[in-house]
């Protein structure tokens, strides 16, 4: 197949990106519904938790906004809220619900992104491998922790993450002057700008000898960066796997961080950020479906999984995963991300008062 056949392919995909992403959710629905091991139920098992859908599309619409992990918002929500309306869920099956659900999300979120030029694949590759054996770690440690640990660990996650979100600048940052040229300091006119006719709008990527990149997304603005602090990234990526493995979250808000930190645009850094945490969260559901009896823990199979919980949960966050990018774009995100730094704190104060015996 030529290069030229390949970048049309490519560019299909991108322009109707929407449609093919819509229709996982819809393929993942009937395969579990045809395949899953649930024996012999009815319609009622099959509708039984409909109401999680707009909660599960809420959540997956301000996280992925955000850009940090759903299941920072999922695993509170199954364990505070969903007792009132339902039984209460193992500490193990909240968090594969969570990464099952914040894994199809991301995923969908993750290619709105790189369809509007945000997304530095070469940088968010280099941090999935970085914390892929973190991940797998944490995930196999969920098997054998007590639920007070549990409780604990997810409280200590969250105040971090609430303190992290408060800490960190989200908001829009200026732009440079849109377009094929760019105003030069001077006065003159700089360096073209990239324009890869392979994507859509004028939009592309460009790396000097020096390693500073700059990037044009599809509306023609233009982001200058370099891919330096490797080492501290990886730092706060390592910590985070280790978190998201263990309660389905924390990568994302640590990694978001450490990218703000190492300079890397606010835009791109969302961006970027949703490729790691997506494939992590992938990784985490894979472990927590299939990694129990390794460890001596809890063995969990097809057959336990809540079904009826994901037909509903992971449609939900494909359609927020989809919306997020035109909220980021219509909305302050730094409004968003107070209202989720305060929510954090409010639910880590809970679950330490639920690990002590209190709540």
């Amino acid at each position: 197949m030529s290069s030229q056949h390949k970048s049309r392919i490519q560019k299909s995909f991108l322009k109707y990106q929407h449609v093919f992403v819509l229709l996982a959710p819809v393929l993942f629905v009937t395969s579990v519904y045809f395949a899953a091991p649930t024996g012999d139920v009815g319609t009622n098992y099959w509708l039984e938790y409909w109401w999680l859908f707009p909660a599960f599309l809420l959540g997956a619409t301000i996280v992925n906004t955000v850009g940090i992990s759903g299941s920072a918002l999922f695993v509170p929500f199954l364990i505070f809220i969903f007792p009132l309306f339902a039984q209460p869920l193992q500490p193990e099956t909240i968090v594969k619900v969570g990464l099952i659900s914040e894994a199809f999300g991301l995923s969908s979120s993750s290619v709105a992104f790189i369809q509007y030029g945000l997304v530095d694949r070469r940088l968010a590759l280099t941090l999935v491998a970085g914390a892929v054996p973190f991940v797998v770690g944490g995930a196999l440690l969920s098997f054998i922790i007590p639920e007070v640990v549990f409780h604990s660990l997810l409280g200590v996650a969250l105040l971090a993450a609430s303190y992290l979100l408060f800490k960190a600048d989200l908001g829009h940052e200026g732009s440079s002057e849109s377009g094929d040229e760019a105003v030069a300091a001077d006065g003159g006119v700089a360096a073209d700008l990239p324009n890869d006719p392979d994507k859509l709008g004028p939009a592309g990527v460009a790396t000097d000898a020096d390693g500073n990149v700059t990037r044009v997304d599809r509306d023609g603005d233009d982001y200058r960066y370099t891919r330096g602090g490797y080492l501290r990234r990886f730092g706060n990526y390592s910590i985070g796997g280790i978190f998201q493995g263990l309660a389905g979250f924390g990568v994302g808000e640590l990694g978001i961080i450490s990218m703000l930190s190492t300079k890397v645009p606010v835009r791109v850094a969302i961006g970027t950020n949703h490729i790691v945490v997506a494939l992590t969260a992938v990784l985490a559901s894979l472990v927590h479906v299939f990694g129990g009896g390794l460890v001596g823990g809890h063995s969990l199979s097809l057959a336990s999984t809540p079904w009826n919980m994901v037909v509903f949960t992971v449609p939900a966050t494909v359609i927020g995963g989809q919306i997020a990018p035109y909220v980021s774009n219509a909305l302050e995100t730094d409004t968003i991300k107070n209202f989720v730094g305060v929510l954090f704190a409010i639910i880590s104060v809970a679950l330490f008062l639920m690990a002590a015996g209190i709540a």
